[in-house]
């Protein structure tokens, strides 16, 4: 490594830095901290998705979380399934859905938990607009996002080719940021949640929702969508 790369990798924050910033972050919010939580990856070692990947998850995310929130409204299935068909075809969005997302569309009879399940996801696509450059910042996961301003970003933009054009994907090390700290804050929500406490100030759905898109961008464990953990 010569001496401009020493210099540039010397501008990134270690992991034992990253964790001291979130560790004053939730001291500052009043959260329970565990100093002996491990760090995440650092800067050099870590894999983060790319621009590619990002923008075709976000479009799935959005799809069919607005499709689980029809269901949950009584929508019919069959009016349903030809309101997101269109959608679908305008940002060429066949090929971006998992195999659960697959199933639950196609399903004409899907259970009411998987379509809550699928709706707390508007969660993990607020995440990856942040990272697409469409919000300035993630604010405290102690609320639920304005699901109808995220749908809109989307549904504003003609197709998917003008969507990957206005995206511009964040830097690994605010990713990293950002995942760091949502790990503690969900080790905070699990740690209350063991020990029956109330914690009042995070939204423990949030935080969850935040935890496995943050981890699915940084390539935790390569794990793919379907089956990214939130491990405390």
């Amino acid at each position: 490594m010569g001496l401009f790369d020493r210099l540039k990798s010397n501008r990134h924050k270690t992991p034992q830095q990253r964790k001291e910033n979130s560790i004053k972050l939730l001291k500052e919010s009043g959260i329970k901290v565990f100093e002996g939580l491990p760090v995440i990856e650092g800067y050099e070692e870590a894999k983060t998705r790319t621009k590619d990947e990002i923008v075709q998850r976000a479009v799935a995310l959005c799809i069919v979380s607005v499709y689980a929130e029809g269901f949950l409204s009584d929508t019919p299935i069959k009016e349903n399934q030809d309101f997101v068909a269109p959608i679908i075809e305008k940002y060429n969005a066949t090929g971006f859905f998992t195999e659960k997302e697959k199933a639950f569309l196609e399903n004409e009879n899907p259970l009411p938990q998987d379509a809550i399940n699928f709706s707390w996801q508007y969660e993990c696509y607020n995440v990856l607009l942040w990272a697409l450059g469409f919000s300035k910042n993630l604010s405290f996961p102690g609320e639920i996002c304005d699901v109808s301003g995220l749908v809109k970003i989307l549904a504003a933009t003609p197709s998917f080719e003008k969507f990957y054009k206005n995206s511009k994907l964040r830097d690994k090390e605010e990713i990293l940021d950002e995942a760091d700290l949502i790990y503690r804050y969900d080790w905070a929500c699990v740690d209350a949640r063991i020990n029956g406490l109330d914690i009042d100030k995070l939204n423990s759905g949030v935080v969850l929702e935040r935890h496995r898109a943050l981890n699915w961008l940084i390539n935790y464990m390569e794990q793919e969508w379907d089956n990214i953990s939130t491990d405390t």
